[in-house]
């Protein structure tokens, strides 16, 4: 299904360098798109780099997101645009299982998976507010959904993602005032270097899905956990 926009918007995506990120910026450029795309290390995104030399609507931006004061840095360097979607991509995913458990591990993937996505909104809203109807998309799993959880392990990575899935349902709420929707994304079991290679579906395929999602998202579904085909998941 074609995906229709009514004008330009202007995306910004975190964790852009591979993956769903950089498939998301292709995508959004060719479809005429202005994308900031940021990325930790300006100097490994060498896929990206050369996607930004083909469209020239595409800018570059170094961002660790697990730095509080970068978010905002950035925020400042990019205070005179409109944001009409940020995606707060960027993620890690640190195996574990009982009785193997890195504690500092877990601590980044909370600061990565969980508080950025929270702290990009506080940095970003002024720019989110100039949009006529902005929104604030979470890259989320489904293995954060409670109900859906049927095989345990992973430990650090499912509590990562339920404790995000909790940020975006307050954040849906706080927003509301200001017109912008807020949505927790699950993109599929994809085949990425996160995902590994026996993913069900290819980055094209999730982020078209995804986008459609996005597309059609309004304030009435704002703090919903959606699935890449348009499917409600169970907290």
């Amino acid at each position: 299904m074609a995906i229709q926009t009514t004008a330009t918007q202007t995306i910004l995506i975190t964790g852009a360098n591979r993956g769903i990120g950089l498939e998301y910026v292709r995508q959004y450029a060719e479809s005429g798109n202005q994308v900031y795309a940021t990325v930790r290390d300006l100097a490994q995104a060498t896929s990206l780099q050369q996607l930004a030399a083909e469209y020239s609507n595409i800018e570059v931006l170094a961002l660790d997101v697990a730095d509080i004061a970068a978010i905002r840095e950035l925020a400042g360097q990019l205070s005179a645009i409109t944001v009409d979607i940020l995606i707060s991509n960027a993620g890690t995913y640190p195996e574990s299982s009982f009785g193997k458990t890195d504690p500092q591990a877990w601590l980044h993937a909370f600061q990565v998976n969980t508080l950025t996505t929270y702290y990009l909104a506080e940095a970003f809203l002024p720019q989110l507010r100039r949009a006529s109807q902005a929104k604030l998309i979470a890259m989320t799993s489904k293995m954060g959904s409670i109900e859906d959880n049927s095989s345990g392990g992973e430990y650090i990575y499912r509590s990562s993602k339920t404790a995000l899935n909790m940020v975006v349902k307050s954040l849906a709420l706080d927003l509301k005032e200001f017109n912008i929707a807020v949505a927790a994304l699950h993109p599929g079991w994809v085949r990425t270097d996160m995902g590994g290679p026996n993913g069900l579906i290819d980055t094209a395929t999730s982020v078209r899905g995804l986008r459609q999602v996005i597309e059609q998202l309004t304030c009435e579904q704002s703090g919903q956990f959606i699935a890449y085909d348009g499917k409600l998941i169970p907290w």
